[in-house]
């Protein structure tokens, strides 16, 4: 689907920052007297052994923040995953907050998955356009919820490509389509997914050839990539409209330029392991199949969920487990349901 729409909104709302004098853009600095970076003391200039050329951030990405480190990432980023724009964000959870704390609008509806990360959810509670969830990876239930849709707003479907809690993929095609028929925007959080599938640990929309039917997608570097920092993957006046409008981008201190430099590193090394994300999911295969157990609710990825239920029986068995040198972790309500509480088994390759 085109995004023509939603990117006619972006460019009526920074032609309105245009107008006022109030445009933002992300420049870099240097070669004059600092009078602008929060450097008080001169820290960010010290040198660490590895990375003798490079400190801190010393202030946003607007101010004294950006760097060729952080736009060299950005343009990488952009052709590796198969996109217009990035724009790299501190974490996932700064991301999803500022994307859904900014982009909906009063008189817009955000319609996200019932088992969305509660990122996404502290983004809604900010943001003055409603919002109500369907149920878990179920079309009809969206469809269902889009038809009783009347406003004349933007809509937003909100989804994760890889469920962090009950490790099942989203029906990614059947959204995308209900989308379309529905003039509704695709936004997709690949927070799990990005570096374990796809060519490359493309991510499942790459996968599945969804680039052009998604309105946003969100990568972290905290998980398959093993850093930290996050990406929004979009057109240039997405990437445009969160720099002038997204809070969290606006008004955190960037990170580091050693950063940028070392995620680029990890999505590199990444590319040619295929091989391994093949082997970490017949590993899931081979989990399911040893365990026989009703109890597992989890896809074929690498996030297994075994539903243990009661706080104090689920401990206990973690406890047990790692007692016997097993390192798993005991999830409990509220971040899952009462009742649905559960040892949740990370695999690897």
């Amino acid at each position: 689907m085109s995004e023509s729409s939603l990117d006619a909104y972006f460019a009526q709302s920074l032609s309105r920052q245009t107008d006022h004098g109030r445009l933002r853009s992300l420049k870099t600095y240097g070669g004059g007297t600092d009078f602008y970076s929060n450097d008080y003391l001169g820290l960010a200039g010290i040198a660490s052994e590895e990375y003798s050329h490079t400190g801190g951030a010393t202030g946003s990405r607007l101010l004294s923040g950006n760097s060729p480190e952080a736009e060299d990432l950005e343009q990488f980023c952009t052709k590796f995953f198969q996109t217009e724009a990035a724009l790299v964000f501190n974490s996932g959870y700064d991301a999803n907050l500022g994307i859904f704390a900014s982009i909906p609008q009063k008189g817009d509806t955000v319609v996200y998955d019932a088992l969305i990360h509660a990122s996404v959810r502290d983004g809604l509670r900010i943001c003055p356009a409603r919002s109500f969830s369907f149920r878990h990876n179920d079309p009809d239930n969206l469809r269902a919820k889009l038809q009783g849709i009347s406003s004349s707003g933007n809509i937003f479907v909100a989804v994760e490509a890889l469920y962090s809690m009950d490790g099942d993929l989203c029906p990614l095609k059947d959204m995308a389509a209900l989308c379309a028929d529905f003039k509704a925007h695709l936004i997709v959080d690949e927070a799990h997914s990005g570096g374990i599938y796809g060519p490359q640990g493309r991510g499942c929309v790459v996968d599945q050839g969804l680039e052009h039917q998604v309105a946003i997608r969100l990568m972290t570097f905290g998980k398959a990539y093993g850093y930290h920092g996050a990406v929004v993957l979009g057109t240039e006046a997405m990437k445009q409209y969160l720099v002038n409008f997204c809070r969290s981008f606006i008004y955190s201190t960037a990170l580091p330029p050693k950063d940028y430099t070392l995620i680029r590193r990890k999505i590199e090394a990444s590319e040619p392991l295929d091989d391994e994300r093949t082997t970490l999911l017949s590993h899931a295969i081979l989990f399911q199949e040893e365990m026989q157990s009703s109890h597992i609710v989890s896809g074929i990825g690498p996030i297994q969920t075994v539903i243990i239920p009661g706080a104090a029986r689920v401990k206990s068995v973690a406890d047990a487990l790692i007692s016997k040198g097993f390192e798993v972790r005991p999830i409990l309500s509220p971040t899952v349901s009462e009742g649905m509480e559960r040892l949740r088994i990370c695999l690897h390759s």
